[in-house]
């Protein structure tokens, strides 16, 4: 909204300097700022509140009993992370882009979702919160709006989209496109079901998924930007998409409310962020490697989330074969995900969690790298 002010006021009075507010990169980069100057102004005051009304997190059982002191800590931080994702993206970026619109749509959406579940466990006193159920019905929703919108009006969203509606590159590969055909809405909905629901598990220790979640988006604010500018798609010979750029300046909004609310997320967490902030981050990280074509990229660039999730699978699915063929069942991990086998191990929290981001960055390293290994 700011930004079509701005562009009102140079186009209609000529002033200085104004040209500078057409460019991406200073509009990304003026989204990031404010995105942290809101998160460092919510974030003492959502926790005083959140403190005053008692509202905080239940001991989890299922944790290392080292988790039992964190009890009480206040939740529902991802509130912070939305505020300060979604303000700035409105004010800075092209509300008129269908990108935007989408990405927007989904961080809002999939953040009302974790909002109930989180209300229901720590002010109705429910523990189990939202049914399960009901949570991948708000996923499927989103993916369902998301993959029906590109694959049945991609020209409503950018007319450069039509020809890779229901397509996607492959990394490591010059010039080769995988169709996913009338399988591409059910390819959207499992996309950003598993990657909401991957950053969720991720969501154990102070800040590590805030931290690995800002690290996977900086890296998709990079390719958004070249999948939006014609020369530099031209020279790594991938699609270029007109108006896909503008979601660099989401990216960089959520990078700096991910950032923000690192602050007061690391270790000791002053505040958690909740389902409401996990949910709708994993989800948007899923709907935007959508809406730029980089789907294949996902296991990789995010292989943190991948791996935590397999963690889980694994665990869950030894334990009820040795069950069923043993009489007692056996675990792969001492705990499930993975962030929680380490701890049982003996390694502070706050080596396991700095590890990650390592693991993190050399992911996004190796990711980037695709675009001129091929």
């Amino acid at each position: 909204m700011l930004y079509y002010l701005l562009e009102y006021i140079r186009r209609t009075l000529h002033p200085p300097g104004f040209g500078m507010f057409r460019f991406l990169t200073f509009r990304a980069g003026a989204a990031a700022v404010t995105a942290l100057i809101i998160a460092f102004w919510l974030g003492p005051k959502f926790i005083r509140m959140l403190k005053k009304h008692q509202i905080g997190e239940a001991a989890k059982l299922e944790a290392p009993k080292t988790h039992l002191s964190k009890a009480g800590t206040p939740t529902m931080g991802g509130l912070i992370v939305l505020s300060a994702t979604l303000i700035p993206a409105l004010l800075w970026a092209d509300i008129k882009n269908g990108y935007i619109q989408l990405i927007l749509f989904v961080t809002a959406w999939l953040g009302l979702v974790g909002f109930v579940d989180d209300y229901l466990k720590v002010v109705a006193k429910k523990p189990k919160g939202l049914i399960g159920k009901y949570k991948i019905v708000g996923q499927v929703i989103a993916g369902l709006v998301v993959g029906g919108a590109i694959y049945f009006f991609p020209g409503h969203i950018d007319p450069s989209l039509v020809k890779y509606a229901s397509s996607t590159t492959i990394p490591f590969f010059k010039h080769m496109e995988f169709d996913f055909g009338i399988m591409y809405i059910p390819m959207v909905i499992f996309v950003i079901t598993a990657t909401s629901n991957a950053v969720n598990l991720t969501d154990g220790l102070d800040g590590l998924a805030a931290g690995t979640v800002g690290i996977v988006v900086l890296t998709l604010a990079a390719i958004s930007y070249m999948s939006g500018n014609a020369e530099i798609s031209q020279y790594l010979t991938i699609p270029f998409l007109r108006g896909n750029g503008e979601l660099s300046v989401y990216c960089a909004a959520l990078v700096g409310g991910a950032l923000g609310f690192l602050w007061f997320n690391a270790y000791p967490a002053q505040i958690f962020m909740g389902d409401t902030g996990s949910l709708a981050l994993g989800g948007a990280i899923g709907a935007l490697c959508v809406l730029i074509k980089k789907e294949f990229l996902l296991p990789t660039l995010g292989g943190v989330f991948l791996v935590e999730t397999l963690s889980v699978i694994i665990q869950r699915v030894w334990f009820k074969y040795t069950k069923r063929k043993y009489g007692a069942g056996r675990r792969v991990f001492k705990m499930a995900p993975l962030h929680h086998h380490f701890e049982m191990q003996g390694w502070p929290e706050p080596k396991i969690v700095t590890r990650f981001y390592i693991v993190a960055i050399l992911l996004m390293i190796l990711s980037l790298a695709t675009f001129k290994v091929r």
